[in-house]
């Protein structure tokens, strides 16, 4: 690959939804794009669609040996990496006693662990470059939970608190951090990317709307995903992008609400607060 114009995205999970969208979005910038999935073959319209400008790849976030041969990759056939988006992941519903440790740990795995495993393998190569952007897709559910998602918002937490102390440490190298917080967009999250653990009769009485809710979601969610991509793109292009971007009304809307609910706590508890100091 000779041709050098363009950044160089890495993009996880581009076989639907989000990650296809800015894998789209970035060639449309006339930007290079290394489309990953855990099956390759699922992306052949996106190697058509770009032509010398994409490469694709099999990449599943769990296997450090592919994380690392997707790094490889993406630096011998174009050079460089610019901005890695940690895309990958599913949803999960269910209460916390319905879930077993092990789908807990599964889900940790991919959407979690799987995201530090790819930044912690391209940090390295942004950092001596002195520049480049970390996209983590989160979710609204990554500052404020509900019933039945716990699992799903306990990775999405602990996936924006790493990022939030790596924003700070790689900001010195010209290295920027975005957090992305989409609420509900018209991807598959509702379908068989959702996972759903067994139920327990008695949590009928506060999870079932969350259950019934992903039942129906799909296809009526009111967020368009080529638009959150393209505002995924601006942000990128920007110099005072934020740390997190939420997208979506329901998600600014939650998240404001959210903000302002632990602020009144905040508040109303502060006398106690502040007298837990040694005398």
């Amino acid at each position: 690959m000779t041709n050098t114009d363009g950044r160089v995205w890495l993009i996880t999970g581009c076989s639907s939804g989000f990650g296809r969208e800015v894998a789209l979005a970035a060639l449309a910038a006339g930007d290079r794009v290394l489309a990953t999935a855990r099956r390759p073959e699922t992306l052949a319209d996106l190697e058509a669609a770009g032509g010398d400008r994409v490469r694709t790849a099999a990449l599943d976030v769990t296997d450090a040996g592919q994380v690392d041969a997707a790094v490889k990759l993406a630096l011998e056939t174009f050079g460089r990496i610019d901005v890695v988006v940690n895309n990958a992941g599913n949803g999960s519903v269910g209460a916390v006693e319905e879930l077993t440790m092990a789908e807990l740990r599964t889900l940790m795995e991919v959407m979690f662990f799987g995201a530090v495993e790819v930044t912690k393998a391209v940090v390295p190569h942004l950092r001596a470059q002195g520049s480049g952007t970390i996209v983590q897709i989160s979710s609204m559910g990554g500052q404020l939970s509900m019933p039945g998602f716990g699992a799903y918002c306990a990775a999405k937490f602990a996936l924006e608190g790493l990022s939030e102390a790596l924003a700070a440490e790689v900001a010195p190298f010209g290295v920027r951090v975005l957090i992305v917080e989409p609420g509900a967009f018209r991807t598959e999250f509702g379908g068989g990317r959702m996972h759903r653990s067994r139920t327990i009769d008695a949590y009928a009485v506060s999870t079932s709307g969350t259950r019934d809710a992903v039942e129906a979601m799909d296809g009526s969610q009111p967020g368009d995903p080529a638009k959150a991509a393209a505002a995924i793109v601006r942000a990128v292009d920007s110099d005072d992008a934020p740390l997190r971007l939420a997208l979506g009304a329901d998600a600014v809307e939650a998240i404001r609400g959210h903000h302002e609910s632990l602020a009144a706590d905040l508040a109303a508890w502060e006398d106690v607060s502040r007298a837990t100091a040694l005398s």
